[in-house]
């Protein structure tokens, strides 16, 4: 089937349900893709349809429990990759491999990493782009809109606060099917550095502080 008449049916499936893709920058070959917010099930359907249009195989992340046999041929030939999220640092590993090792990839992580509400997003969306030279597109879904699409490109660098401002200030008016479970755009390491931060000033002067 050619990529028109999948881009078509894409276009034909979120109309069908009143939503609208939207595209706000130029598609690479290889990048993470930022899925927020992630609040519901019916974001995966969502993002399928999106992937159509774009006339693109979308991979994501999966936990290892929901590839069980007989399931598993399916899931992964919808673009699922099995991960055990007890080695995050093996799985940024793993993922960078792959990015490398392919000549087109469109890989999709939900930051949040779960639908209920987290004070943090995890980090392995931002490791893997920075270890595997690729870009960071702020992907979203709007319900209040019935939106959903590709916002900024985003190059990591050096200077993880300004990185982060940058992907909170586009994600500060997107909102999910469930807002309630929807957290705020920060990383843990960002709330680690304000403790240290905080320990530090709060420490009488010419003492150390504990914090570590």
């Amino acid at each position: 089937m050619c990529r028109r008449v999948i881009a078509w049916l894409g276009r034909a499936g979120l109309a069908l349900v009143g939503w609208r893709f939207v595209v706000g920058s130029a598609l690479h070959p290889k990048c993470v893709v930022v899925g927020a917010p992630h609040t519901s099930n019916w974001d995966f359907p969502v993002l399928m349809l999106a992937g159509m249009v774009l006339g693109v195989r979308p991979y994501w992340v999966g936990k290892h429990t929901l590839f069980p046999w007989p399931v598993a041929w399916l899931m992964r030939a919808l673009g699922g990759i099995p991960v055990d999220r007890r080695a995050a640092s093996n799985m940024v590993d793993q993922l960078v491999e792959k990015m490398h090792a392919s000549e087109q990839m469109f890989l999709v992580m939900p930051p949040e990493g779960t639908r209920s509400y987290t004070a943090h997003w995890k980090s392995g969306f931002y490791h893997v782009a920075r270890k595997a030279n690729v870009p960071i597109v702020m992907g979203f879904i709007d319900y209040p809109r019935k939106q959903a699409g590709l916002g900024p490109v985003l190059w990591p660098s050096d200077d993880l606060t300004a990185d982060m401002n940058q992907l909170r200030a586009f994600y500060a008016d997107k909102q999910g099917k469930h807002p309630a479970w929807q957290g705020p755009v920060r990383l843990r390491a960002e709330l680690d550095a304000a403790s240290t931060d905080a320990a530090a000033k709060r420490a009488p002067e010419g003492q150390p502080s504990n914090a570590v």
